[in-house]
């Protein structure tokens, strides 16, 4: 048998409190989709979308490949921003959503009228 083993890490949403276990070898966003749970709001699931942008406040994370700086600039990545779908734990991880948990098509009035007044 080969030596790869593949470890699963617990994986916490902190706005949520939803856990999930997530192999080591698969990205964030898959680990929970593939549990069915829905903490982490999922789009294209590729990294195009931006939809599940978050920010890894405890634990570490690895690339799974490039993150669209459209998405996510280089200040937010410093700051511990990526997607989701683009990127795997290596260890426990605490995440918070960035993105709104509502869909905008669900809310754009309140959104609108919570605009500051010009």
């Amino acid at each position: 048998m080969g030596a790869t083993t593949c470890q699963q890490v617990r994986v916490s949403v902190s706005q949520t409190g939803d856990c999930f276990d997530c192999a080591t070898n698969e990205s964030l966003l898959a680990g929970m989709l593939r549990l069915g749970r829905k903490g982490i709001p999922a789009g294209c699931v590729n990294g195009g979308c931006g939809v599940c942008k978050v920010r890894i406040v405890e634990g570490a994370v690895q690339s799974l490949g490039p993150v669209s700086r459209a998405h996510v600039s280089t200040e937010e990545e410093a700051n511990g921003y990526t997607l989701a779908c683009r990127v795997a734990p290596t260890q426990a991880v605490c995440l918070e959503v960035a993105a709104r948990l509502r869909k905008p098509f669900l809310g754009g009035a309140t959104s609108v009228a919570q605009r500051p007044a010009t």
